[in-house]
C-alpha cells in the first residue's frame, strides 16, 4: 500500500500511532511466534516493486536479504529516507546482513527507541545522523 505524504484517510490519532510506531504493535505476535525478530529487515511489501523488474525477487540482493528473518525495524528505517526505492532498501538490508551482531542489533533497537520516542517515524530523511 502506498502512504501519501499528507494522506487525508489518516486521522489525528493515526497519525500518532504512526509517528510513535505503535502502529507496529501487532508484529509483536510475529515476533513471539518466531516469524519475526526485533532487529532484522522490515519484511517485503509486494507493493515496492520496480517496473524494472517483474518480481521483486529479481532485484539485486534479493537472495541476500532473504537469509535472515525479517525484523520489527533496520537499518533502512533508521538512516534512508522514508520514500527509499526498493534496490537502495536492499542494500542498507544486506549491509544489516553483512555486519550482524548482537551490538549491531542493540544500537539499532536502541535508535528505533529513541525515534519512537521522539515521534520521528513519519519525518522524511534520515531519523538520526549517520553516525550514531
Amino acid at each position: 500500500m502506498v502512504f501519501l505524504e499528507n494522506d487525508p484517510r489518516v486521522t489525528k490519532v493515526g497519525k500518532i500511532l504512526r509517528a510513535t510506531a505503535m502502529d507496529e504493535l501487532p508484529q509483536l505476535i510475529n515476533i513471539l511466534r518466531g516469524d519475526m525478530s526485533f532487529v532484522g529487515p522490515r519484511p517485503i511489501d509486494r507493493s515496492e516493486g520496480n517496473p524494472r523488474y517483474k518480481d521483486v525477487s529479481e532485484i539485486p540482493g534479493y537472495n541476500v536479504r532473504r537469509q535472515v528473518r525479517p525484523g520489527l525495524t533496520g537499518i533502512a528505517q533508521i538512516y534512508a529516507d522514508k520514500y527509499i526505492s526498493p534496490r537502495n532498501k536492499f542494500r542498507y538490508d544486506n549491509l544489516y546482513v553483512r555486519n550482524i551482531s548482537f551490538l549491531l542489533d542493540l544500537k539499532i533497537f536502541l535508535l528505533s527507541f529513541w525515534i519512537s520516542f521522539k515521534g520521528s517515524w513519519e519525518r522524511s530523511g534520515r531519523k538520526v545522523k549517520k553516525g550514531g
